[in-house]
């Protein structure tokens, strides 16, 4: 009778004092997460290249969002509209070609309006705070 012998290769991975996880300071975050948002579907080239989970990356994103990353780093002003309509100021096209200016705003749920430098400055005013909360 023959004699089957199993042997199971494994191998014993030794783990200093720190552990496994690793810290991340809000800095490198808001930069990893930054150079995942650059161009189109970025997201899993970025995780592996810094070797994260895609989830943790997706956290880190919506934590971006939300303002909770970078509290040191400089952020927009928020802007303030006021209900005078009547001198609002009409802009044209700094190209010269006639074509009415467009503004954009990007808001801190990381929406972006885009709207026509002839928008009326108090239906703007009524806008941006439900797409603010939306």
């Amino acid at each position: 009778m023959a004699c089957a012998k199993v042997v199971s290769d494994f191998e014993l991975l030794a783990v200093d004092d720190a552990g496994r996880r690793r810290a991340w300071t809000d800095e490198d975050k808001v930069r990893i997460v930054e150079e995942s948002l650059r161009g189109h579907r970025q997201g899993s080239a970025t995780a592996r290249r810094h070797g994260i989970s895609r989830s943790l990356l997706t956290r880190w994103r919506a934590e971006y969002r939300a303002g909770l990353l970078g509290a040191g780093r400089p952020m927009f002003t928020p802007l303030a509209l006021t209900a005078d309509t009547s001198s609002a100021p009409r802009f044209a096209s700094p190209d010269g070609s006639g074509r009415e200016a467009k503004f954009e705003i990007v808001l801190a749920n990381g929406r972006r309006v885009i709207f026509p430098g002839s928008i009326d400055p108090a239906a703007l005013a009524r806008l941006l705070p439900v797409l603010e909360s939306a």
